[in-house]
């Protein structure tokens, strides 16, 4: 079993961005031995996200997040962009890198993922979201798509909130979707549509 089962009794990990970025990644980078080895190598290209659960947990307490360095690839050996394709689907990259500061000097960069199942450009999307944080001091510079990464990974939970939501509706009887004088296709694709607005508004960045 791939577990880290060392730690401490009660253990909780649960660094910050710049944490990440300039106390793990940076000593990660320079070889320089990290006090407490929670981190694990992953090679991103061989696993798939629900088997980082695993492969990726510290101690026995529950978890939410999965944190694992990896060293990218390039897609094409003359190219510049990343492969982070897998054996069921591949990650694909979603809004724009976010900066990581420390002390108001940047130090990384952070960029966000979505895992879809199957191949481009007809995967299904899924549910496991991936940060992916590298060193940087230039926020305008061209990525560096070679290197090693930290990574955090979690699954994001909508079932619930759609279920509320689903529930206020039909408890309010919101004439706009549940009109009686509408027939039971268009009241679904009102729902449908009022429910997207919801997330778009909501979605993660």
């Amino acid at each position: 079993m791939n577990t880290f089962s060392h730690v401490p009794p009660g253990f909780r990990f649960h660094p910050t961005d710049e944490e990440l970025v300039d106390y793990y990644l940076r000593k990660k980078v320079a070889s320089i031995k990290i006090d407490l080895d929670v981190i694990k190598d992953v090679d991103l290209y061989k696993i798939e996200p629900w088997d980082l659960q695993e492969q990726c947990k510290i101690g026995v307490e529950e978890q939410n997040e999965w944190y694992f360095f990896s060293h990218k690839d390039k897609k094409y050996p003359t190219g510049t962009r990343t492969n982070r394709a897998t054996t069921a689907g591949f990650w694909k990259a979603t809004g724009r890198d976010k900066p990581i500061y420390s002390k108001n000097n940047l130090v990384g960069m952070r960029k966000t993922l979505v895992f879809y199942k199957g191949r481009a450009p007809n995967g299904q999307k899924s549910d496991w979201i991936m940060h992916e944080y590298r060193l940087e001091t230039n926020e305008n510079a061209t990525p560096q798509e070679e290197g090693w990464v930290v990574c955090r990974v979690f699954k994001k939970r909508v079932t619930a909130f759609k279920f509320h939501y689903y529930e206020h509706e039909k408890t309010h009887m919101n004439p706009e979707i549940y009109s009686k004088s509408e027939s039971e296709r268009e009241r679904e694709a009102k729902f449908e549509r009022n429910l997207k607005g919801v997330f778009d508004r909501s979605k993660l960045i």
